[in-house]
């Protein structure tokens, strides 16, 4: 089978490797379209805890192949996404309960071979049925149950108003389970046209644009989105979902007294952020993280299942997986693309 392998950061090819089988408790499948996160992109250049050799991509929908013995929950011919991220249950972190802070954990497509293939195995307790979910939606899973841990990282105070900084695929994700989740005023920022265009489509209340944010930019940019939010000191909740330290360094002063500020995007390891204590102290201000999701998976396909979360327009560009060289340029340097998927 043809899959994606790096041998190093910046080093990989498409090539033949055999076809895996099923161990006992796990099933195969047959990969049917991959999501291409910017996460893929730290991974090419050796960044979020890559592993090498390494066959990256960690969001899939596909059909089971064939199942390992013991497997009967799952029948083959069914349509099932994979949670990628296996938490190992005996640190500290897993035996309190906090299953997202595992120390040796595991994630298809960082540490463990992933779904950038023709067919993969997994255990059979990672498999979710996405059975009737058109596949378009169904490749959106992974995305949106991190959403989703978002959203319960967040538990937004009924009434609230937020800020949304990036209007990409996993952004446009957050934005509509915190219409849905307690919000009532949302506000995304992106300078793109028309990913803005698609978060109007998608139901968001107020987009703004705004230019990519620079030194001599950044307090007009500060001055502009207090303006438009419908508190004249800001906005109860600020996410980061882009990954920019420009951007995070306009979180906190757009953010009302005792609000919250969420860093959801993916910043570059060594990236800081400049703050000053004595606002977050007298202010009151929280600022959290939200990593990668652990048991937020169905949630996740319950949402796209009722049509809370909806994904119509943000695909953008479909490539064969022979043609990955030309995916992550695109995704690298194509102002245009929004979500890519790979299809095998």
């Amino acid at each position: 089978m043809q899959a994606v392998v790096y041998s190093a950061a910046h080093t990989f090819v498409v090539q033949d490797i055999p076809v895996p089988e099923p161990q006992a408790g796990e099933v195969r499948i047959r990969c049917l379209q991959m999501g291409f996160c910017g996460t893929d992109i730290h991974l090419h250049h050796g960044g979020f805890g890559a592993k090498f050799p390494l066959t990256p991509g960690h969001e899939v929908v596909g059909v089971i192949d064939r199942l390992g013995a013991g497997v009967t929950e799952f029948e083959v011919g069914e349509h099932v996404s994979v949670n990628p991220n296996i938490y190992c249950g005996r640190c500290t972190y897993c035996r309190s309960g906090h299953l997202g802070l595992c120390v040796d954990n595991q994630a298809f497509g960082v540490n463990r071979p992933g779904f950038f293939a023709e067919y993969a195995v997994a255990p059979a307790v990672q498999v979710f049925s996405v059975d009737g979910l058109d596949l378009d939606t169904a490749v959106f899973t992974e995305p949106a149950s991190c959403a989703m841990h978002g959203l319960e990282t967040l538990r937004p105070r009924p009434g609230s108003s937020a800020l949304v900084f990036g209007a990409g695929p996993t952004g446009l994700l957050l934005a509509q389970l915190l219409a849905t989740g307690g919000v009532a005023h949302l506000t995304v920022a992106d300078p793109a046209a028309d990913k803005l265009d698609r978060a109007s489509a998608l139901g968001i209340d107020q987009t703004v644009p705004i230019d990519l944010i620079t030194p001599d930019n950044a307090a007009s940019t500060t001055d502009r989105l207090r303006a438009a939010a419908p508190d004249t000191d800001g906005y109860d909740i600020v996410v980061e979902a882009t990954g920019s330290t420009a951007v995070g360094a306009l979180c906190v002063p757009l953010t009302r007294n005792g609000g919250t500020v969420l860093i959801y995007g993916v910043a570059a390891e060594q990236a800081t952020i400049a703050i000053h204590p004595y606002d977050i102290f007298r202010r009151e201000l929280t600022i959290l993280g939200s990593f990668a999701e652990v048991t937020s998976f169905g949630a996740g396909i319950a949402a796209l299942r009722s049509g809370r979360v909806k994904t119509a327009g943000i695909i953008t560009h479909r490539f064969p997986l022979a043609d990955y060289a030309q995916a992550l340029d695109t995704a690298q340097n194509d102002p245009a693309a929004h979500k890519i998927v790979i299809v095998p």
